[in-house]
């Protein structure tokens, strides 16, 4: 234990310091040194971020539904044979933290979905294949 004298505010104070071993902090309160000890930090785990299909896998029979800009599919709203209407919402792209809704320009169906949610994309990247 070493005693040192703090001086704050034109106040004189006797400060004694404990030197400890691990991760720990120490604290003057009320003119005495109070250990405080930090819980253990959990250990870091890499997520290996969802990337979108292999563009050789894309169907090229169709018409393709691209993203409008880069982001993050929240969520699918369609799957491979599902029909749709003009106007309904196939994908929910968050992007600068907005949900964006991409919507079907035309009646049909989907003959193949190209992204999964959670998967990020950039402008242009397919989304889907519909006819």
């Amino acid at each position: 234990m070493k005693k040192y004298f703090v001086t704050v505010n034109g106040n004189k104070y006797e400060v004694e310091v404990e030197e400890v071993q691990g991760e720990t902090k120490s604290q003057l309160i009320n003119n005495e040194t109070a250990v405080i000890k930090e819980a253990p930090k959990a250990p870091k785990v890499e997520k290996e971020p969802v990337k979108a299909q292999n563009k050789s896998a894309i169907s090229t029979e169709g018409e393709k539904i691209e993203s409008p800009m880069p982001g993050t599919i929240l969520k699918v709203n369609v799957s491979e044979g599902a029909t749709f209407k003009k106007g309904d919402v196939l994908f929910i792209l968050e992007a600068m933290k907005m949900e964006n809704e991409i919507m079907a320009p035309r009646d049909g169906s989907v003959a193949q979905v190209v992204v999964a949610k959670g998967v990020s994309v950039n402008t242009g990247d397919v989304l889907a294949v519909i006819k």
